[in-house]
């Protein structure tokens, strides 16, 4: 099974994909994830991807698919894949569509998970994260026992650059004006299923099998 899953960021794509990836036995690949090993490790290309991120906005399309095609080449892609976070324009996904046509496959579906912007605002700008151990916690849905200190390792929170509200709303209008195509073009191609977040992440785990008709 090859699938695609869209949403904003801070929609619940990434623990949608860890459960799907775990259910189907297939690498979840997040662009996200990797271009922030690239970052923390200070690779060339993390160094140049960070410029971007900490602005809110999008690393260029000639690095992000330099680093799909490469993944999705190995060996443990060769019975499917979930990409999350990746394609986000047109441009990348016709780049997909010729990186995996040389590869000999193609998407099965394409996942749109889908939750209000005020929502998502409220979700990432009151995350905070263990400068330690990375353990994330949440103002409102999941605060530590003592503001700013880490309940599993006693570290420093601190507010991630691309999780403050005004690189949030950055980030949401960014998304909104590039993604809504790419929403379309999948449309056109009868791959889109629509999924709509719920406020547990069973409940919407629920609505993702329900999509690739599982049930």
């Amino acid at each position: 099974m090859r699938l695609i899953l869209l949403g904003a960021p801070g929609a619940g794509k990434g623990t949608q994909a860890e459960y799907l990836s775990k259910r189907f036995s297939i690498p979840h690949i997040s662009t996200g994830d990797i271009l922030r090993e690239n970052v923390k490790n200070e690779t060339e290309l993390g160094k140049k991807a960070k410029e971007y991120m900490d602005k809110g906005l999008l690393v260029p399309d000639e690095i992000v698919i330099e680093i799909v095609k490469d993944r999705i080449s190995k060996e443990d892609c060769k019975n499917g894949f979930l990409l999350d976070g990746f394609p986000r324009t047109i441009a990348q996904a016709e780049a997909l569509d010729k990186v995996l046509q040389e590869l000999g496959q193609k998407i099965d579906k394409v996942l749109d998970i889908e939750v209000p912007d005020e929502k998502i605002l409220e979700r990432m700008s009151g995350r905070r994260i263990c400068k330690n151990c990375g353990a994330s916690f949440h103002v409102i849905y999941r605060p530590p026992q003592k503001e700013g200190v880490c309940d599993v390792c006693g570290g420093e929170l601190y507010q991630r650059e691309d999780d403050k509200e005004e690189t949030v709303k950055k980030r949401l209008e960014v998304y909104h004006a590039q993604t809504q195509p790419l929403i379309d073009y999948y449309k056109a191609k009868g791959l889109l299923v629509v999924v709509y977040g719920q406020e547990e992440i069973a409940d919407t785990t629920k609505e993702v099998l329900k999509a690739l008709g599982i049930q």
